[in-house]
């Protein structure tokens, strides 16, 4: 029987692209399929993952060069961990746990069963997955999408038809042409009803503006090119910046480097108890204010006039939202790290429901917010849900941005969203389960340990009576998923017990 929406209306299945095979891909093209449909997911790296899959290679360019496209996807270090539990790092019904050895007897080789584990476990992760769901026969591997454009005639709108034309190349031939080159290259031109970007927006760096920063002749670099801390050994390293990527890679470097110097928009705002523990336990760790000038001969000056001398500066400044290939005649920009218009951050108005994206919202908890976008999307996309009128989806985004501004939320971090806004999307809009109440508070308490101490929360047995108990029950229903995991078949039965006994 053929699916219908809530009128009797039949749902209409879609020729649809995305782009990007990375957690945020993955989780809207199951939710596409799911509503029947075709999907095709170009992704230029050689296998899923994103981000996830660690690439020891940097970009030979100019790592300075931030308006050059990047040729090196993965920003990932070797060290990473994951800032969050894997419980709460699961897709809605096949958990985070790693598959038993055939047979029983513990965790399969190869393997990380901490609770919080490096990249590697999370790229193997989505490889089952993947695998579970039978995604992959839908992904063009090492696939370039050089261009999306609409297609003629351009109507676009809630309700207008509009198609697109996505042209795309193999990814080892685009390295090796200029952008002039591009248009003679071997390009695959198609066209898709609807374009689902899925991108991510941890690859293209941000870098701020120093005085002598184009003069300074030691070695300047983004923490998108930082893998391992030996090349740094001995050396004075200055970190600009104080997130969590500028701590973790200074307790990284701290070991190997002879001197890290943090560098801080406001030492009073980095002096949290994190930062204040790490340097009462390390002596080569110092933090000081921004950066004022580099200077010819090596010096680095601060803000407060104290200087250092460096062999490297690190730029842990985060990442630019970047879609190089998207023309959108000027619909959709990125504008001071602000992608818009986007109807809670998916939809463009004025081109919704042909163009979406999904990831864009950070400080969320993945990859659950990535389904239920996705289910949003692809509900809409077959007519079994509709979206409010291009002037009420316009006037929901105004409205946003005023109420960010009173609130003095400087414009880059329009995408940081709120906990209860992250958590009602999937309810208000596509009927998506909730997350559950224990995993919220987990979160609340890994957040308020990482805030007191960078180096030890991942190892602090703090939680709740509440999270105990139910981690107890999710750990034993999830077992059942992990024992003796046939890498080739889905556990899709276990899976959905997981999810709905808690």
């Amino acid at each position: 029987m053929d699916m219908v929406n809530s009128i009797g209306n039949p749902l209409a299945s879609r020729k649809v692209c995305v782009i990007g095979a990375g957690m945020a891909g993955l989780a809207a093209e199951r939710e596409l399929r799911r509503e029947g449909h075709a999907v095709t997911v170009l992704e230029q790296g050689g296998d899923v993952g994103g981000q996830w899959l660690y690439d020891p290679r940097t970009d030979e360019s100019d790592p300075l060069d931030a308006a050059a496209p990047v040729r090196v996807h993965s920003s990932m270090y070797a060290s990473l961990r994951l800032l969050g539990p894997r419980e709460v790092m699961g897709f809605s019904d096949f958990q985070f746990v790693p598959p038993r050895k055939s047979g029983g007897g513990g965790t399969a080789p190869g393997r990380d069963r901490r609770r919080f584990p490096g990249h590697r476990e999370v790229y193997l992760y989505l490889k089952d997955f993947c695998r579970s769901a039978g995604l992959a026969d839908a992904v063009r591997f090492n696939t370039r999408v050089v261009r999306v454009a609409m297609a003629p005639p351009r109507r676009g709108g809630s309700g207008n038809a509009l198609k697109w034309v996505v042209r795309s190349m193999d990814a080892g031939l685009w390295k090796q042409y200029t952008d002039d080159q591009m248009t003679e290259a071997r390009c695959v031109e198609e066209v898709f009803d609807a374009v689902v970007v899925a991108t991510g927006h941890y690859s293209q760096p941000r870098l701020p503006s120093i005085q002598g920063m184009g003069d300074w002749r030691r070695r300047q670099l983004h923490s998108h090119s930082y893998r391992v801390p030996d090349p740094f050994r001995d050396e004075v390293v200055v970190l600009v910046g104080c997130g969590d990527s500028g701590m973790d890679i200074a307790l990284d470097l701290r070991a190997v480097a002879r001197e890290v110097h943090l560098s801080a928009k406001s030492v009073e705002a980095a002096m949290t108890p994190a930062m204040s523990k790490m340097l009462a336990r390390h002596a080569n760790l110092r933090l000081h204010p921004q950066i004022e000038r580099l200077c010819e001969d090596g010096r680095v000056v601060f803000a407060d006039g104290t200087g250092v001398v460096a062999d490297t500066v690190m730029y842990c400044t985060g990442y630019c939202y970047s879609f190089p290939f998207l023309d959108t005649e000027g619909r959709v920009t990125v504008d001071d790290n602000r992608v818009g218009p986007l109807f809670e951050h998916t939809f463009p108005p004025s081109l919704a429901p042909w163009l979406s994206f999904v990831g864009i919202p950070r400080k969320v908890m993945v990859p659950w917010f990535f389904e239920a976008q996705g289910r949003w999307i692809a509900g809409v996309l077959s007519g079994r849900w509709a979206l409010p009128t291009e002037e009420d989806m316009m006037r929901s985004v105004e409205e946003y941005y005023r109420a960010r501004k009173l609130a003095g939320v400087p414009k880059e971090y329009t995408h940081d969203v709120e906990p209860h806004k992250m958590y009602e999307l999937g309810e208000k809009y596509c009927d998506f389960p909730r997350t559950e109440d224990w995993k919220r508070e987990l979160m609340a308490i890994i957040s308020r340990n990482t805030s007191d101490d960078m180096e030890t929360f991942r190892d602090r047995d703090d939680d709740s009576d509440n999270v105990r108990k139910c981690l107890q029950k999710w750990y034993g229903l999830a077992e059942h998923q992990a024992q003796d995991e046939d890498p080739a078949a889905s556990s899709s039965a276990a899976q959905a017990t997981v999810h709905s006994s808690l």
